[in-house]
C-alpha cells in the first residue's frame, strides 16, 4: 500500500508537479489529485495503483513500508542509488 503522503513526498524528491507525474504514470491530473487528497492509504482501482507504483519505480523511488529496514520507523520514500 502507498499513502497520499508518500506520493506527495516522492514527487517532491523528484522535483515534479502533479501534471508531470500524471503524464509519467499514464493517468489524469484529477486522478493524481484525488490520490494525493486521500486521508491515509490511497483509495483507487488496482490498475491506477499499479501505474503509480510503476512510475515511481521507473523514476528511482523506493517505497518504505512500516516494516521496511531503515534508520527510522514508519512509512516513507527514498531515492535508490
Amino acid at each position: 500500500m502507498i499513502t497520499a503522503a508518500q506520493l506527495r513526498a516522492a514527487r517532491a524528491l523528484l522535483g515534479i508537479d502533479q501534471r508531470q507525474f500524471a503524464r509519467a504514470a499514464g493517468l489524469s491530473v484529477p486522478t493524481i489529485q484525488r490520490m494525493e487528497g486521500s486521508v491515509d492509504v490511497i483509495r483507487c482501482n488496482v490498475d491506477s495503483l499499479m501505474k503509480v507504483i510503476a512510475a515511481l519505480d521507473d523514476a528511482g523511488i523506493e517505497l518504505l513500508g512500516p516494516d521496511t529496514p531503515s534508520n527510522g520507523h514508519g512509512r516513507g520514500v527514498r531515492l535508490r542509488n
